[in-house]
């Protein structure tokens, strides 16, 4: 019997660096009040790239890395809320581009608990053993959904994207514990892309549909609700939590991270980090961060590492994957 493998993992980032220094020129703030709330010193943001065009360099790099053809890939799955279009979907792109013409190809909209939904999502296609070969990208573009006159969001957020090359070929199971939440009731507490009703019959016009978030919800939600799902994922998988390698969380905000590992009795240093480059990049964080850190030696892909895979942001959407890589 052979299992779902994570056989390469890729990123790719607009050129464009924009520091802290620089966001004091165009709004009211500075380096140390941005990186003392967050951690973020830099973020990348799109001269011209859309979110299509990020990820399908992903793809291509995965395929290259592999030594595989486009056309033997059997699904992409883009997880991404900044798509080029609604329709046709930035998969839909991705697969075009790359010419993956056997691929059937869709987004997943979960926020920046995306890649981890992706990822369970094709584990199980893979588990059906109808498919043999798939590709997950999380892709975001978030600097064409800001509003940059808002510096409570607009120094936050960054754009890239990470994926991974997952086959058939595991000689153990990829995922060894998951457990994936939503509560649309707290879901205006982060919000963006709202869409006008304008019809001959009736309509109906939003004020504003750039992001917004109640930062205060959504850090306490952070800090209260995720670690708990962490703790219930090892418990259910009877996994102690020294037996993690690392803990790769959503890149949303270097504070949180320290009062997770406080609340999970874990070293901070097992809770890798990365948002001081690139920011918080919704979908594309968790791959984005995976990627970095087999390019950085860190762990690699020889099946010996246990890792926690986090996402929590919009929906609201939260949820673990524990993963042998």
């Amino acid at each position: 019997m052979t299992f779902a493998k994570i056989t390469q993992v890729a990123h790719s980032v607009p050129k464009k660096v924009v520091s802290n220094d620089d966001l004091s020129k165009i709004m009211d703030t500075n380096d140390e009040w941005i990186y003392s709330r967050t951690g973020i010193k830099n973020r990348h943001i799109s001269t011209g790239e859309n979110t299509s065009d990020l990820a399908a360099d992903v793809a291509q790099k995965l395929l290259t890395k592999a030594s595989v053809s486009a056309d033997s890939i059997d699904f992409i799955i883009v997880a991404t809320i900044t798509p080029d279009s609604l329709m046709p979907s930035t998969a839909a792109r991705v697969q075009a581009k790359i010419g993956a013409i056997n691929a059937f190809a869709y987004d997943l909209t979960a926020a920046c608990s995306g890649f981890v939904f992706a990822l369970s999502t094709a584990e199980k296609l893979l588990a059906s053993g109808s498919y043999k070969r798939g590709i997950v990208i999380g892709a975001e573009v978030f600097s064409k959904i800001m509003d940059w006159s808002d510096r409570s969001t607009a120094v936050l957020f960054g754009d890239g994207a990470g994926g991974v090359l997952l086959e058939n070929t595991g000689t153990q199971p990829l995922i060894i514990g998951e457990k994936l939440q939503t509560d649309g009731s707290r879901g205006d507490s982060l919000l963006s892309g709202l869409t006008d009703i304008n019809t001959p019959f009736a309509t109906v016009n939003y004020e504003s549909k750039s992001l917004s978030m109640e930062g205060r919800a959504i850090f306490d939600f952070a800090v209260r609700d995720v670690p708990k799902n962490i703790k219930t994922t090892l418990e259910e998988a009877q996994i102690s939590s020294e037996e993690i390698d690392f803990y790769l969380l959503h890149q949303a905000n270097s504070r949180i991270l320290d009062k997770m590992a406080k609340k999970l009795g874990v070293e901070r240093s097992k809770f890798l980090q990365n948002m001081q480059e690139y920011g918080n990049t919704s979908a594309a964080s968790i791959p984005l961060l995976l990627s970095e850190s087999v390019k950085n030696g860190i762990f690699t892909l020889d099946g010996k590492t246990k890792i926690v895979l986090t996402g929590f942001g919009g929906g609201l959407t939260w949820g673990t994957t524990i993963i042998n890589l």
